[in-house]
């Protein structure tokens, strides 16, 4: 998606929506060598985090004139959203 931006000359958006996309990954795998339940909530946080950010570029993508709708990976952010949430409130118990 993001070189369907680029190739609309969207570079700014292209590359905030790269980075905070792939730090969501990033820091979930991060979470996974955590040194202890708080280090790993705290980094999974970091990911829902980014979520958010991810969220807010793939929806203002879609008010940019000519770019490629988002709707299918607002869905499928959704429900990764929903997955690292739900670890999070399971790891405080």
């Amino acid at each position: 998606y993001t070189s369907k931006l680029e190739d609309q000359r969207k570079f700014i958006v292209a590359n905030q929506l790269l980075k905070s996309g792939t730090s969501i990954g990033a820091n979930v795998k991060e979470s996974q060598g955590a040194e202890s339940k708080a280090d790993f909530i705290h980094k999974l946080k970091v990911a829902a985090k980014e979520a958010e950010e991810t969220e807010y570029w793939l929806m203002l993508c879609n008010h940019i004139e000519n770019a490629p709708r988002t709707d299918d990976l607002l869905e499928k952010l959704k429900s990764i959203k929903n997955v690292i949430s739900k670890i999070i409130i399971s790891s405080r118990k």
